[in-house]
């Protein structure tokens, strides 16, 4: 699969699943790790590009979710929805504030500049969705502001080589009219990511890395009913038959 794949670092949002089933749509592998997966482990994925989830918490409490500064340093492009935006600002230099307008909702976004993450997007402004109740006060050195609502000045940021990038609001939803084009945009203009992975070719790798991996051997496995077990013991059962017991 080399690293044409998406790795999305959940912040606790509800919405994670949701992330992960728009990149896959869009024909491109993904994987979500917690945020607090070590920069390691996150170089050895060697991903093409990183999504950072929304999440309940606020970058303002003491222990909030932690965002590694470094990993805006590896020359990867990052994607932050929400918390995510938040994170970078916050742990990448600028400043975050408890917003005086809590939103929940739809709102219109009025985009200042054209940039990649927004390119094919004819409507000015276009509807996203929002749920925050922190903001953006100061935007990390080296940011600037690329789009604006009228009760979030910082709606969308970006850094000077456009690699690091900000939402405050929530393309994966489909409240968000351009919330796909902007996935698109990301994954396929952004990190140069090629529409190549389908779910077939994915059973058919892990079946394979099964097989590599058991060998001769045989294999026990408790079964608990669930939908994950159940499907771990179809894909087992597919890759080495009898051996599974």
């Amino acid at each position: 699969m080399s690293n044409n794949r998406i790795l999305i670092l959940d912040y606790g949002s509800q919405y994670t699943q949701l992330i992960a089933r728009r990149v896959r749509e869009l024909k491109v592998y993904s994987e979500i790790h917690p945020c607090t997966w070590p920069l390691e482990q996150i170089e050895a994925f060697a991903p093409q590009g990183i999504i950072l989830s929304g999440g309940p918490s606020s970058v303002l409490d003491p222990f909030a979710p932690p965002l590694d500064p470094e990993l805006l340093r590896m020359g990867v492009p990052v994607l932050g929805i929400c918390y995510g935006m938040q994170a970078i600002s916050h742990f990448g230099g600028g400043s975050v504030e408890k917003a005086t307008h809590r939103e929940y909702g739809y709102a219109h976004v009025d985009m200042a500049e054209a940039h990649p993450l927004f390119a094919g997007i004819d409507e000015k402004p276009f509807q996203v969705w929002m749920s925050h109740g922190d903001r953006v006060k100061h935007l990390p050195p080296g940011f600037r502001v690329i789009a604006s609502s009228d009760h979030c000045p910082c709606a969308a940021m970006s850094n000077k080589t456009n690699t690091l990038v900000g939402l405050q609001f929530h393309p994966e939803v489909t409240h968000t009219q351009q919330g796909k084009k902007i996935i698109s945009n990301f994954i396929f203009d952004m990190c140069g990511c090629e529409a190549t992975w389908t779910m077939s070719s994915f059973i058919e790798t892990q079946i394979q890395l099964i097989r590599d991996k058991v060998g001769a051997d045989n294999v026990i496995l408790g079964l608990s009913g669930g939908v994950d077990s159940s499907v771990a013991a179809v894909l087992i059962h597919r890759a080495i038959g009898d051996q599974l017991t």
